[in-house]
C-alpha cells in the first residue's frame, strides 16, 4: 500500500487552482481514513508562461497546506518539466496529472494507492463534455477510445502509454526520466514507453481516468499537430516500432511520392476543411499523412 505521495502538474497558460483544491480534498481524505497514515505533497510547476492573469491564480496554490507552486523562469517543454517535478519532489511514489483534465468522483487517489507492487500504474483518460461533431479534438479522441481500453492497453503496456495521468515509483523514474530532447509536446510519453520497455518496468493500466472536457479550437489543434508531427520526424528512427504513423509510412513506402505530390496540391484546401466547422476523420488522418511525408530529412 502507498503511504507517501506526490503529485505532480506541470502546467502552462492554465489556471489549475481548482484543480489542486480538488485533489487537496481527495489527499486529505485519505490521510484522515488511513490506518498507518498518508503523507502528501503537490507541486505545480509552471513552465514559463505568458498568461499574466493565470500565473497570478496560480500563485495561491502555495497558500494551500501541503501545495507549492513552482514558476519556470525559462520555457523548456513538458518532457523537462516533469523532470524538474521530480527533482523537487520528496515522497518514494509520483503521480504525473495533466493540468487541463478533470478529477471524478472521490475515490482518485485512493484507487491508485494499492498497486505499490508494479512500477508505473496507467489511469488513463475518458472523454466528457457534450457532444461536438463540429470540433476535430473531440471527434480524434473519441474515435480512440476504443484503442485504449485496458485490456488493450495492458496487451500493449509500452506501445499504449500516455504521460496524462499515471503513477511511477521514484526508484523507476531514476531509471527512466523523460527525455529532454523533446523541447515541445508531442511523442516525449510515446519515447518513455519505449524507455520503460528498454529498462523492463512493469506496467499495469486501471480504470482510474482523468476527464477530457476541454478541446482546444480547430486551428489550434491543426497547429499542435503539425509540431508533433515534426518532433516525430525528428525521432522517427528511435520511435519506429511505436507510432501507428510510422507503420503506415513503412507500408506505403512504394506510394509515398504520389501522397506527397496530391499533398502539395491538395493540403491547403484539406487544412480549410479541417479548421472549419464541418471536419471530418478520414480527411484529417489522410491530411496527417501526407504532411508527414511532406517533412524534408
Amino acid at each position: 500500500m502507498i503511504t507517501e505521495l506526490s503529485i505532480l502538474i506541470p502546467c502552462y497558460n492554465s489556471v489549475c487552482l481548482d484543480t489542486v483544491k480538488r485533489l487537496q480534498q481527495l489527499c486529505e481524505r485519505v490521510a484522515y481514513d488511513a490506518p498507518d497514515g498518508f503523507s502528501y505533497e503537490i507541486i505545480v510547476a509552471d513552465d514559463a508562461s505568458t498568461d499574466i492573469l493565470s500565473l497570478e491564480q496560480n500563485q495561491a496554490i502555495s497558500l494551500l497546506r501541503n501545495c507549492t507552486f513552482l514558476r519556470k523562469e525559462q520555457n523548456t517543454g513538458s518532457a523537462a518539466t516533469r523532470n524538474y517535478l521530480a527533482d523537487h519532489s520528496r515522497y518514494p511514489w509520483l503521480l504525473f496529472l495533466d493540468s487541463d483534465m478533470q478529477i471524478p468522483g472521490m475515490d482518485f487517489i485512493i484507487r491508485y494507492l494499492p498497486y505499490d507492487q508494479y512500477d508505473v500504474v496507467n489511469g488513463g483518460i475518458a472523454v466528457g463534455g457534450s457532444p461536438n461533431p463540429s470540433n476535430l479534438r473531440y471527434l480524434y479522441e473519441k474515435h480512440s477510445e476504443p484503442r485504449h481500453t485496458i485490456d488493450h492497453c495492458n496487451a500493449h503496456p509500452y506501445q499504449q502509454f500516455r504521460s496524462t495521468n499515471f503513477l511511477i515509483s521514484r526508484a523507476c523514474f531514476t531509471h527512466c526520466r523523460f527525455d529532454e530532447r523533446f523541447t515541445h509536446s508531442g511523442y516525449e510519453d510515446v519515447h518513455f514507453g519505449k524507455q520503460l520497455c528498454e529498462t523492463r518496468a512493469t506496467i499495469m493500466y486501471i480504470h482510474n481516468p482523468l476527464i477530457l472536457c476541454t478541446f482546444e479550437s480547430n486551428d489550434d489543434y491543426i497547429i499542435k499537430c503539425e509540431r508533433n508531427l515534426q518532433t516525430l520526424h525528428r525521432f522517427r528512427d528511435e520511435l519506429s516500432n511505436y507510432s501507428p504513423l510510422l507503420t503506415l509510412v513503412r507500408h506505403l513506402s512504394l506510394v509515398a511520392p504520389l501522397v506527397r505530390y496530391m499533398h502539395r496540391l491538395l493540403g491547403p484546401m484539406e487544412r480549410r476543411h479541417l479548421t472549419s466547422s464541418h471536419p471530418t476523420l478520414p480527411l484529417f488522418h489522410l491530411y496527417r499523412l501526407g504532411y508527414y511525408l511532406s517533412l524534408r530529412s
